[in-house]
């Protein structure tokens, strides 16, 4: 008598499959929860020892740039401009580390 069973019900396992296509789901739900999270998350940077901070939404957009008056000297406005970039970057360098933190990290050759 042949074993063999026609479809792949038997030799690939139907079950393992739709439990992978669960997790699979599950997986890219998760994954969006966290970018919803991620991007209602609002992150600050600062520089000049809080004299600017500069407030991203977790989707990089800027939504606040708060200045100390002490820090605005019109004879050194390039002080000022590195302040303002350096918290600039601060501030996505927090959004990119809660990203590698938050979202699940996708498995090799997806």
């Amino acid at each position: 008598m042949n074993n063999f069973r026609g479809g792949f019900g038997g030799g690939f396992g139907g079950a393992n499959l739709q439990n992978l296509m669960r997790q699979a789901q599950k997986m890219q739900e998760d994954m969006e929860k966290a970018k919803e999270e991620l991007v209602n998350t609002d992150f600050v940077g600062t520089s000049g020892g809080g004299m600017v901070e500069v407030t991203l939404s977790g989707d990089k957009k800027t939504k606040k740039v708060t200045i100390k008056p002490e820090v605005v000297d019109p004879d050194d406005i390039e002080m000022l401009e590195d302040l303002i970039q350096s918290a600039f970057n601060d501030a996505v360098q927090k959004i990119t580390q809660a990203e590698q933190e938050k979202l699940p990290q996708m498995p090799q050759g997806f």
